[in-house]
């Protein structure tokens, strides 16, 4: 079993010295690993089953980046990206070391990027066998004659590991540190896969804008069989994997890509779904692809049995499945596709205000991009009980290392050169807000969607909203033409323009924190009643 690694593996770079190493298993060595250390068990759909234990999601207070020359003066510090000194760095870091020396680790090389040119060498040290696994699948995997002697990037990941905050610099035991200088992510504390993802998802949104001229972005994409390639950009709850996911479109991903000179690209081998009320009926190819390999996080079985009860949230809410792409019937493998033709912009806006699709000019995309809205609504969250404004900058802004503003510019440079349309569309209510008007329906949501690729709408007239100056068209094929016009669907027209000026208010209100670095064109798409944010 260990051959191989005593072949071609070397952790000398690392200073790292494990009792014993078990290097680049197989899926069926690491589930039957995994199974052997008791780390999870078998649902009757050949997954396997674990528990990541105290922490079932990201810990973003516990993300911190290592400040030093590389990043002082680049990184975008605050609350998103919290500062360690090297100092401090280096502490764990021989702390981890001598933990490691008496632990038997797994190690999987892999690399991010499904495009050759972007390619990012990834070596992932795991205490468990089954965050081995989850490396195997959201990354891309080698050919085993291709496996690199030393990486780009090491990923160390001890759950069982804890810091000292009084000595270590951390908030509390558990952390993620990213350090961009020694190409090392370090995570203790917590079992969560996501911090592995998201680890490499932030170091590739730092890395790609800055040094290749290349957006990264957290989104889905697909592309249609005339290659025109769709982006949708969405935070939790607007649909963004429901819309991409289409038998007419194959899927290139369903969460980071990068766009650079030739097309976009997966930065990953795999899915990381979301699993509440998961039903076949409902999302038939993330169903259909847990089966052995995938890995179920957090789960509940049905009492006396292993079927999983994807109702049951007793543990979390965030249910996750992790499984490779080709486990998807229609996945583009390698996952690249052309020049973007189209953008979508998902926002499941709960007080009823937005249009449901209305076309963006090269400023408002990028206003809109850093604003990044959706609203949260009762039941989507504990002691959510009245819609929530929610604002993520770029869709993302827990994973951005660099102000929201450089993605932004970056962006409308991209849609400016390739004519790309910029669309956004609310997946939220009409009629009125949560509670009084109807959540809009998902085959108008379609309908708008399919018109916009297949340029049905090019010819369309459009109208400005009165107060978000987006541009509406007045009719759409099979959507009814009062549905279009949010305005028209409320029973009083004046609490409507009420609403939707509160909501622009809030735009203006949460842009603030980006204007020291938004250009003329940014402000130009804000909302037409408050140019001024001063």
């Amino acid at each position: 079993m260990n051959s191989l690694s005593e072949r071609k593996l070397d952790l000398s770079y690392l200073n790292l010295k494990p009792k014993t190493v078990k290097y680049q298993l197989t899926v069926a060595q690491l589930v039957e690993e995994a199974l052997k250390n008791g780390e999870g068990t078998l649902a009757d759909s050949g997954a396997l089953a674990i528990d990541t234990g105290k922490f079932t999601g990201r810990s973003p207070k516990d993300r911190f980046v290592v400040a030093d020359a590389l990043t002082e003066d680049t990184v975008w510090w605050g609350d998103i990206n919290i500062k360690i000194s090297q100092e401090h760095f280096e502490g764990l870091y021989q702390k981890m070391l001598q933990f490691i020396a008496q632990k038997d680790v797994y190690v999987r090389d892999a690399y991010a990027c499904a495009h050759e040119d972007y390619k990012t060498t990834i070596r992932v040290i795991t205490e468990h066998a089954f965050q081995n696994l989850f490396a195997n699948n959201l990354f891309l995997r080698y050919e085993s004659e291709e496996l690199p002697a030393q990486p780009e990037w090491t990923i160390i990941a001890m759950p069982s590991f804890m810091a000292n905050p009084e000595v270590d610099g951390t908030r509390q035991a558990n952390f993620s540190i990213l350090n961009f200088s020694k190409k090392i992510i370090m995570i203790g504390g917590t079992a969560y896969t996501g911090e592995i993802k998201k680890g490499i998802f932030s170091v590739l949104n730092y890395i790609l804008p800055t040094q290749r001229n290349t957006l990264s972005m957290h989104c889905s994409a697909n592309v249609g069989m005339d290659g025109d390639t769709a982006i949708f950009f969405g935070l939790s709850g607007t649909g963004k994997t429901t819309l991409s996911a289409d038998p007419n479109r194959p899927l290139i991903g369903d969460d980071e890509h990068g766009w650079g000179e030739n097309g976009v690209f997966n930065f990953e081998g795999g899915c990381y779904a979301k699993c509440v009320d998961l039903t076949a009926e409902k999302e038939p190819q993330i169903f259909n692809a847990i089966k052995f390999g995938a890995l179920l996080e957090n789960i509940n079985y049905f009492e006396n049995t292993r079927t999983v009860d994807f109702s049951n949230i007793e543990k979390t809410e965030n249910t996750r499945v992790a499984y490779p792409l080709n486990h998807i019937e229609n996945a583009i493998i390698p996952s690249v596709g052309p020049i973007p033709k189209n953008i979508f912009f998902l926002t499941a806006d709960a007080f009823g205000v937005l249009p449901p699709i209305s076309k963006l000019t090269p400023g408002q995309a990028m206003f809109h991009f850093i604003s990044g809205y959706t609203a949260k609504v009762a039941g989507t969250e504990a002691g959510v009980t009245e819609p929530q404004l929610t604002f993520s900058a770029c869709f993302g802004k827990a994973f951005l290392p660099l102000h929201p503003a450089q993605y932004a510019q970056l962006l409308g440079e991209k849609m400016k050169k390739h004519k790309v349309n910029v669309w956004l569309i609310n997946t939220g209510w009409s009629g009125g807000p949560y509670g009084v008007g109807d959540r809009i329906k998902l085959k108008y949501t379609r309908a708008m969607i399919t018109a916009a690729l297949k340029g049905n709408l090019n010819d369309q007239k459009f109208v400005e909203h009165p107060v978000f100056g987006l541009a509406m068209p007045i009719s759409c094929p099979e959507v009814p033409h009062e549905v279009l016009n949010p305005r028209n669907t409320w029973a009083n027209a004046e609490a409507y323009d009420a609403k939707a000026i509160e909501l622009a208010e809030a735009f203006v209100n949460n842009f603030k924190q980006f204007s020291d670095l938004a250009d003329e064109e940014i402000l130009s798409g804000m909302p037409k009643v408050a140019q001024n944010i001063n």
